[in-house]
């Protein structure tokens, strides 16, 4: 099992885009063993500290495996909508591990 935690950072006015890739690429994901654990969008009043710019969602993700999540990146669905992901996405930083 591996797990991700994704913080997400959307590009000005583009939080619809966003969300439509999200309806794709949730279920598209479970096809993968992947799961959504936690899916957060975060206020300013949540964060006790911050030295940079807040993220629009955070997202900790766990997938069976690798494979499977080598598997759902390329899938052909999901790459026939990833341009809503660079249309909608400034940046994201990834945080790849495993239970300990």
């Amino acid at each position: 099992m591996i797990y991700i935690t994704q913080l997400i950072f959307i590009k000005e006015g583009k939080e619809e885009i966003f969300l439509e890739f999200e309806d794709h690429a949730i279920p598209l994901m479970e096809k993968y063993n992947g799961r959504i654990i936690y899916r957060l969008r975060p206020t300013k009043e949540a964060f006790i500290a911050e030295q940079k710019e807040l993220p629009y969602e955070i997202h900790f993700i766990s997938f069976d495996s690798e494979m499977d999540l080598a598997n759902f990146m390329k899938d052909d669905r999901r790459l026939g909508f990833i341009h809503l992901k660079n249309e909608s996405i400034r940046s994201t930083l990834l945080i790849k591990g495993e239970k300990m």
